[in-house]
């Protein structure tokens, strides 16, 4: 099933794949992506309980390299890119001059002088500009997304089902380091110990022409296990039960990693962009902050939803919320006024014109 179809979308190279599944595609940040197959629930059960499979080559891929790369990535990211070592991973995000945040991102060591950034599919061009705009002597810049496929295999049963198809010794990785190696008789098959699930697993990363061949050994390898195919609906209650923020609802050009709760990835050890104007924020407080809210009431919190409190007036807004379906119960992440952001605090979600009964609670959800 398609919608929301126009002509200039585009495809991965895995779009007939999820067509010839059944899965129901849309129009997801330019591109043609499958938002289910079976069912969100089923496909949010299956990388809970044992493994699920995402095509997320809908991402960007950018490589950084030059004898100046760490110094450009040091001022236009807020984590400390000078702890990775070549074969690990970091997640940051790249702040604006106002504040905000452009993206947030993943940093890959690949040598001493190249790194790849992994960027969400919504801002690769804008990225891709900024960083170009910044670009200092010694560093070149590459765009390799639109050859690129990315697939999320994510699961407890994740590490099982690929081991038979690599000698690379998949257990022993850590969370947030890769290797490259032969995955499936594809060789250069960068393999990442990352995922946006909570769940645990593998992205992997390969050419286009490759990306069927891949995709088809997965499944094949799987079986016993029940694989199965995930999309985004999943992808979205798998990553909103974990606390993981997502660009565009949760972040943006306007909110401060001080205010979203990404304090940890904001170092002060270096400059950045905007690091004085965070580092104030971190040493005086925040006047809103994200927290997680559960309903004690029935109802679903969405986007844009307004938080209140207990006099009804409004403090804050939902930016992303969902019925959960491993903790059966609704939940959302929502900036509210810090007066109001202690875990514990009594709140409400306007839904349909009605205060719904809510608390703040701590994120990851439980």
């Amino acid at each position: 099933m398609i919608t929301e179809m126009n002509e200039t979308i585009k495809k991965t190279a895995l779009a007939d794949a999820h067509i010839a599944l059944g899965a129901k595609m849309v129009s997801f940040a330019g591109f043609l992506m499958p938002v289910q197959y079976e069912g969100i629930n089923a496909e949010h059960e299956a990388v809970r309980k044992a493994v699920g499979v995402f095509d997320v080559s809908h991402m960007g891929e950018f490589i950084v390299k030059g004898t100046k790369a760490l110094e450009l990535l040091q001022q236009l990211t807020s984590n400390d890119v000078s702890k990775l070592t070549p074969g690990k991973v970091q997640y940051s995000c790249m702040p604006n001059v106002e504040g905000g945040i452009i993206d947030d991102l993943l940093v890959y060591m690949i040598d001493d002088l190249t790194y790849m950034l992994v960027v969400n599919a919504s801002n690769i061009q804008k990225d891709f500009d900024w960083i170009q705009a910044n670009l200092i002597p010694d560093v070149e810049l590459k765009d390799i997304s639109e050859k690129t496929s990315l697939l999320a295999v994510q699961g407890p049963k994740a590490t099982e089902v690929l081991q038979k198809l690599t000698t690379v010794d998949l257990a022993s990785m850590k969370y947030y380091t890769f290797q490259k190696g032969i995955l499936a008789g594809i060789e250069n098959v960068l393999i990442s110990a990352t995922g946006y699930t909570g769940s645990g697993g593998f992205e992997l990363y390969v050419d286009n022409k490759d990306a069927e061949k891949l995709w088809n050994a997965v499944f094949q390898a799987g079986k016993e296990e029940g694989i199965k195919p995930a999309g985004l609906g999943a992808r979205d209650t798998l990553r909103l039960e974990m606390g993981f923020r997502l660009y565009g609802n949760d972040i943006d050009d306007t909110t401060s990693p001080i205010e979203s709760g990404l304090g940890w990835i904001t170092k002060f050890t270096k400059n950045f962009t905007s690091s004085e104007r965070f580092k104030a924020q971190k040493e005086n407080g925040v006047e809103r902050q994200i927290v997680g809210i559960e309903l004690v009431e029935k109802g679903i919190p969405r986007h844009h939803y307004p938080v209140l409190g207990t006099s009804g007036q409004v403090i804050g807004f939902v930016t992303s919320g969902t019925f959960a379906p491993s903790l059966q119960k609704s939940i959302a992440m929502a900036y509210v006024s810090s007066a109001y952001a202690a875990e514990g605090t009594e709140v409400a979600v306007s839904i349909r014109d009605k205060a719904v009964k809510a608390k703040v609670v701590k994120i990851p959800f439980a």
